[in-house]
């Protein structure tokens, strides 16, 4: 069950990271208030996760989630560059994601 509450609190992880470019600053207040509840919800899932996770393990994933899921919005919603590099190291935080989720016996 923590590891389904670590991958909900990278994805709306993602969800605030996106929301900062949306909000414009927190001029905007619709995107600013969906930035603010994403936060609280990411890290109040965390917080759950981490009662069975390692913290080390859980914030390195935590974070990783949110690094590919927004790089990878990014250039879909922010017309960032997808250059073949980028892809591939992008690709290696999902195989260090993955490989603690199968170390740590998740």
């Amino acid at each position: 069950m923590s590891w389904y509450l670590l991958l909900l609190a990278g994805l709306f992880e993602i969800g605030w990271a996106i929301g900062l470019e949306y909000s414009e600053g927190f001029s905007k207040p619709g995107p600013t208030l969906g930035t603010a509840v994403a936060i609280v919800a990411s890290m109040v899932l965390l917080a759950r996760a981490v009662e069975d996770l390692p913290i080390g393990t859980a914030y390195a994933v935590w974070t990783g989630i949110g690094a590919v899921g927004t790089a990878s919005l990014g250039v879909v919603l922010f017309d960032e560059p997808a250059s073949p590099l980028r892809v591939a190291f992008i690709g290696l935080i999902v195989v260090g994601i993955t490989g603690l989720h199968v170390v740590s016996g998740g």
